[in-house]
């Protein structure tokens, strides 16, 4: 491949590596917790230096991700990578930090029907919950995401405004967060809305510094969008390992912007990422061997043997 840099983008983005966390908790089987840590080690290994691991929420609503204390537990951490956990209350915290956990992030809604189906909870009350965990983990030291979203649109309520969405976003940062990621959940945005949102929140002042960016792929746009917030100055992308993921709480949510066509695209543009797309192509290819079934990656199905495609 050969590299061709377009003007105004960044010389380095960050991938915020969702796989562990965002994708297998969508997945119908359990994964083994062995599977789960090698693969976090395997992501660590090709270059991931942000990897989102488990989360800390009630079994009862998310059963795949119940073995988050065995997995950080027997999970070998590097000092140079970060390993973020998502935590929707107090007593998520309280586990987070009884192991030993220094970044977390919450996740928000910007319409109340989402609210109520992910957190049973409305906006204000969600933000309410969220009040004491931030001002508690800032308290220890700890770093803090905020995710915010239907940010694109809601399979209930339809399109979002804009305002809407800014206006959750900054009701969040205003609790302590450092980086709010917006959220595409059901990938229906398009490159204009995205720019106009990024655009809004910056007025609203949250810099692109403080922004990052998370698409789903529904409608194939996920890297369309990705250019557009590069553009507009954003330089964290969340993607998930082999497109893995959805949400369980939005069908029609499906897999999340794959890793790899990320690096390729970056790879592509003379961007900067630090990851090994052979070694990250490997490691999908491995997982989907675990989950019996092939990446929908096109770059993991265009670098993968016939034979394995077959």
């Amino acid at each position: 491949m050969m590299a061709t840099p377009l003007p105004g983008l960044p010389e380095r983005v960050t991938i915020y590596e969702v796989g562990p966390r965002d994708g297998l908790q969508n997945e119908k089987a359990v994964v083994p917790v062995e599977v789960k840590a090698e693969f976090v080690t395997r992501l660590a290994h090709a270059g991931l230096s942000t990897i989102e691991t488990t989360s800390f929420v009630h079994p009862k609503w998310v059963p795949q991700l119940a073995d988050a204390e065995e997995l950080l537990g027997v999970l070998p951490r590097s000092g140079n990578v970060r390993y973020p956990v998502l935590v929707p209350n107090e007593r998520g915290l309280d586990r987070a930090l009884a192991n030993g956990i220094t970044e977390i992030a919450i996740f928000g809604s910007a319409t109340e029907t989402f609210a109520r189906r992910n957190l049973n909870r409305t906006v204000d009350e969600s933000i309410a919950m969220f009040a004491p965990v931030v001002e508690r983990a800032r308290a220890e030291g700890l770093w803090v995401r905020a995710y915010v979203s239907m940010a694109c649109g809601d399979p209930w309520e339809g399109d979002v405004p804009i305002e809407q969405v800014v206006s959750v976003a900054s009701r969040l940062m205003d609790l302590g967060c450092s980086q709010l990621s917006i959220g595409d959940t059901i990938g229906v945005g398009t490159p204009g809305h995205v720019t106009a949102l990024i655009e809004a929140m910056v007025a609203a002042g949250i810099g692109t510094d403080r922004l990052a960016v998370h698409f789903h792929d529904t409608y194939g746009q996920a890297l369309a969008n990705t250019l557009a917030a590069l553009r507009a100055g954003v330089t964290v992308v969340d993607a998930s390992a082999g497109g893995l993921g959805g949400c369980p709480y939005a069908e029609s949510a499906t897999g999340n912007l794959p890793t790899e066509d990320l690096v390729w695209m970056l790879d592509g543009l003379g961007v900067e990422t630090g990851v090994d797309l052979d070694g990250l192509v490997a490691t999908s290819r491995w997982m989907a061997g675990r989950l019996g079934r092939p990446s929908p990656s096109r770059v993991v199905q265009a670098l993968s043997p016939k034979t394995e495609q077959s």
